[in-house]
């Protein structure tokens, strides 16, 4: 896209693909699953016109980042990933904290940086995904499976090989993605075998945030990476959860605001408003100066309303 460098940083043992514009403090934008880098362009450019130096790189296993070990999803778990982003902070902005702008997954490895390592960020803006405080007495998958049964998504996605290949024989990666990227109930995802999302195997049209040239960008970097690496971060997090043991129970300080839509699945999962807005959020979040409901907005809400997350986050940002 016009404007915007690339480079690729060798870090952590990863070639590290970033994407960068404009000059100022620095902004670390962190995406979710199934996104890339890409899924920040409207941010990218606003953020480099009002005076920021935006970076944005594929996480280990998207995209144009190579070098993870795709056979491994323990190497998947957070406290690697948080790595990758404290060696890339290393080399793009070894004297500042920076600020930092996430969504979905990234958000979840977002609070975790701040979490271990607030020393390199200046503030936070989470998108959709609050703090999840680490519960010493279950998984993540557990809990999943035992709310939801097998054929929710995050349950599905657990045997390695399993959705790639349902993938690669019976959907299509386009399709995938169109289904993904185009679903807005808030109830719970689930995917039979053989049947699609919520067993809906009919065609749907694209929302109107996202373009068939944005939906063929994501299409022709899945075809060329596979899904693998993005899918084991659902595969990590029984390790993620062992790993995390120390820092149950502790606070992240570092000032923050979160956004997210009213019909994102998150936001509608159960006891998520009451932590959010009863207390708990506040308490493992001290200096959480703001949240923000958006109505009419689902999960992707950094490209569903491009506009008005930029300016939630450059007013958030120039106060510091």
């Amino acid at each position: 896209m016009e404007g915007i460098e690339h480079r690729t940083i060798s870090a952590n043992g990863l070639n590290i693909h970033v994407a960068e514009k404009g000059q100022g403090p620095t902004v670390l934008f962190i995406h979710g699953f199934p996104k890339l880098w890409y899924s920040w362009r409207h941010q990218i450019h606003f953020l480099a016109s009002h005076g920021y130096r935006a970076v944005a790189p594929d996480l280990r296993g998207y995209g144009d980042t190579t070098g993870a070990p795709l056979d491994d999803p323990s190497k998947f778990s957070v406290p690697y990933v948080v790595g990758d982003l404290v060696a890339l902070l290393d080399v793009v902005a070894p004297k500042e904290k920076v600020f930092v702008v996430a969504h979905d997954w990234g958000a979840y490895i977002a609070w975790h940086l701040s979490l271990f390592r607030p020393d390199k960020v200046k503030a936070l803006v989470s998108l959709s995904i609050h703090y999840l405080p680490r519960n010493p007495d279950f998984k993540v998958i557990d809990a999943m499976k035992a709310l939801y049964g097998e054929d929710h998504y995050m349950v599905r996605f657990q045997e390695p090989g399993g959705m790639e290949a349902e993938i690669a024989n019976n959907i299509g990666t386009k399709t995938f993605l169109k289904k993904f990227l185009s679903h807005r109930d808030p109830a719970p995802w689930f995917f039979p075998k053989g049947k699609g999302f919520n067993g809906d195997s009919t065609d749907s049209p694209l929302p109107s945030w996202l373009s068939e040239d944005d939906l063929n960008y994501y299409s022709t970097k899945y075809e060329q990476t596979g899904f693998t690496g993005p899918l084991n971060y659902y595969r990590a997090f029984d390790s993620t959860w062992e790993l995390t043991a120390p820092w149950t129970g502790a606070q992240v300080m570092v000032p923050a605001k979160h956004i997210v839509g009213e019909f994102d699945l998150v936001y509608n999962m159960p006891g998520a408003k009451d932590f959010i807005h009863k207390g708990e959020f506040q308490k493992y979040v001290p200096l959480l100066q703001e949240v923000v409901v958006m109505e009419g907005t689902a999960h992707f809400i950094n490209e569903e309303k491009p506009d008005e997350i930029n300016n939630h986050i450059y007013q958030f940002l120039k106060q510091f």
